[in-house]
């Protein structure tokens, strides 16, 4: 088992790669602390593990909130003993608008959230992490190096948290805490269905749309979630114990990194 023994605290866990974190980090060995703001939805994931066997607890979180970032931190702690890794996957979008369109004070709350939202995880489980000299992962996008049209604000709040992951794996790496950054491309989950549901239901050709994605990744499918979800979890596994400060790319090809 990948992540055998190991207590994870992931936060962002709704119904797109969040929840996929979280159900395969518990199969694979972990006992998992899981936040985000719809705590029904929470509960939901909780049981669904639980009922396979697998240790979890949930705690409704809003990262914009330091006070309950470290409630999850604690919570967790107390309930598994420890934390040996956590996994920023707590996002918002903001507006599907241009940058010549945008609202620039929307800008500040985005990065509230992906940027600052991440650090304040990242400082709640700093003590816990100091202990176990384990491993903070950053959930980003490839958008931040390939922009997409109407992702202005998500790029620029999680093109901070890419700048944000390097002084981090330097700062954190001198406690023995290793820091590293995900760039997400399409992922075959709820949200990009839905993305494609609302094309079809504008009147497009569904393989049409399709087409169009698949077109531009080499390997010719959309990534299953499933699959995005492992990349990210062996990123706080000790297969990548000696990996710190890097940024990888899981989107099948369509960015390959310099």
């Amino acid at each position: 088992m990948l992540l055998k023994d190991k207590v994870i605290v992931i936060s962002g866990v709704g119904p797109g790669m969040g929840q996929s974190l979280a159900k395969i980090a518990a199969a694979e060995g972990a006992k998992v602390g899981l936040g985000a703001r719809n705590k029904a939805f929470l509960d939901e994931v909780v049981a669904e593990i639980k009922a396979k066997g697998g240790q979890a607890i949930a705690l409704a979180t809003d990262v914009t909130k330091a006070d309950q970032c470290q409630a999850l931190a604690k919570a967790t702690a107390e309930a598994f003993g420890r934390i040996d890794g956590l996994v920023n996957s707590a996002y918002m979008h903001g507006e599907w608008l241009p940058t010549d369109m945008a609202n620039a004070e929307e800008f500040a709350d985005v990065f509230n959230v992906n940027c600052a939202g991440a650090l304040r995880m990242a400082q709640a489980c700093l003590d816990e992490l100091k202990k176990s000299k384990g491993a903070i992962v950053n959930v980003s996008t490839m958008s931040t190096v390939n922009p997409f049209p109407g992702e202005g604000a998500y790029s620029a709040g999680k093109g901070g948290m890419n700048a944000l992951t390097r002084h981090m794996a330097k700062d954190f790496g001198r406690h023995g805490i290793r820091v590293n950054v995900t760039r997400m491309g399409w992922i075959g989950g709820a949200p990009v269905w839905g993305h494609i549901d609302r094309e079809v239901a504008g009147g497009r050709d569904r393989d049409e749309v399709v087409g169009e994605i698949t077109g531009r990744i080499p390997l010719g499918i959309i990534p299953p979630e499933e699959d995005c979800a492992k990349a990210v979890l062996f990123m706080v596994s000790d297969y990548s114990k000696v990996v710190n400060g890097a940024s990888l790319d899981v989107n099948g090809g369509q960015y390959m990194a310099p």
